[in-house]
């Protein structure tokens, strides 16, 4: 089986599952006990805290600890803009950017009254810096902009980015669910004021994700009915996923490099062969500003639905940049706001690669797509 999905999620390192363990069965206490097992997970919840923020070059009251990738941005973003609703309600963000920011940005338009500015990308799916620097107002309360595409891999010129809002003195949030653990992040250095993070997506537990919040930041609460970590984001704390969180945010920064550049050169490996077998495949996003194990294509006249069932029916596990919604597959919004075709947009796959990715899997990836494509007989040269 080839499973070449790791934007979607990846699997449990060791070093996470053997830290969670002991939460899973015998440590069982509730962190908000006053009592020996209760102070233990307290501890413990600590522990991951200064850990984490080490891996950030952070404080530990920097780290807030969520359910995942779509709290943390939300939390960022309607918490952040709330938080400086008197001095502005207008928000920026880009096209491109994940549903859980744009819709965030939409709660915030139609509850509370603000205003939001989307971003136009290039072809490549990149912010122009000088279009965020035209149109940040006196009223902008937040500029958000994902740092690294879930989609087509594209980075963002963060640190234009951030050298454009610190001029406005404006705050800066990131989406970097994708980019942490494929590239180095370190929000103090970027400029950041808040950053969001998924543990599942560098081989730590779903269900559990991090905000950095820059010391000094406030922060409006989204839920009420406790003072967990520090009266920011109330509830019972997941001492297992945090801890998982934790292990896996440094497990994976060891050999990150190198690791990086592997799947670089499986991943060119792969879109040479598409290249070679399919002369009219398109690759989509910036083939410079990437993420390294991430490749988006588009087969003119194939069905990107049919192939990914074909895919799967020979083992290959991939992706497709639509989001399948009630039964009804829509065209991706990322491929449409860099320029896309419609058709074009519904004959992508995406695959993404990850630590455990081989060779054997590229080639065997490859003969599957042949296959699938020879059955579907699309347009293209093969």
């Amino acid at each position: 089986m080839g499973y070449l999905d790791y934007n979607a999620t990846t699997q449990l390192s060791p070093a996470a599952l053997e830290a969670m363990l002991p939460f899973l069965r015998e440590e069982f206490g509730n962190p908000s006990s006053i009592h020996g097992p209760g102070r233990r997970a307290r501890a413990a919840i600590d522990d991951a805290r200064d850990r984490v923020a080490a891996v950030l070059c952070a404080k530990p009251h920097e780290i807030i600890f969520t359910s995942g990738g779509t709290e943390s941005v939300n939390l960022g973003i309607i918490g952040l803009a709330l938080a400086r609703a008197e001095a502005g309600r207008h928000l920026i963000t880009a096209a491109t950017e994940h549903h859980a920011a744009l819709h965030a940005a939409e709660f915030l338009h139609t509850r509370h009254g603000f205003e939001t500015t989307i971003l136009r990308v290039d072809a490549s799916g990149r912010v122009d810096p000088d279009e965020l620097k035209s149109a940040i107002r006196r009223d902008t309360a937040l500029v958000s902009i994902m740092s690294a595409n879930n989609e087509t891999g594209t980075l963002q010129p963060m640190a234009e980015l951030a050298a454009v809002c610190q001029e406005r003195n404006v705050l800066l949030h990131s989406d970097m669910v994708q980019s942490f653990g494929k590239e180095p992040v370190l929000p103090r250095e970027m400029g950041l004021a808040a950053l969001s993070i998924a543990a599942h997506k560098f081989y730590g537990p779903k269900g559990s994700g991090v905000l950095y919040l820059r010391a000094g930041e406030s922060l409006a609460t989204l839920h009420h009915g406790g003072a967990h970590e520090n009266q920011r984001r109330p509830g019972t704390e997941n001492v297992a996923a945090i801890v998982g969180l934790a292990a896996a945010a440094e497990a994976v920064q060891d050999g990150l490099a190198a690791e990086q550049d592997r799947e670089r050169e499986l991943r060119d490996w792969l879109w040479e062969g598409i290249r070679t077998e399919f002369p009219e495949a398109i690759r989509n996003g910036d083939p410079e500003f990437t993420l390294a194990n991430t490749l988006n294509v588009s087969f003119p006249g194939a069905d990107g639905e049919t192939l990914l069932i074909g895919l799967d029916m020979e083992g290959v596990s991939a992706s497709s940049g639509s989001a399948c919604m009630v039964g009804s597959v829509q065209p991706s919004h990322v491929l449409l706001a860099m320029g896309l075709p419609l058709e074009a947009a519904r004959a992508t796959v995406r695959f993404s690669l990850g630590k455990p990715t081989t060779g054997a899997e590229i080639e065997a990836a490859l003969t599957a797509l042949s296959r699938v494509l020879e059955r579907q007989n699309p347009t293209l040269d093969s």
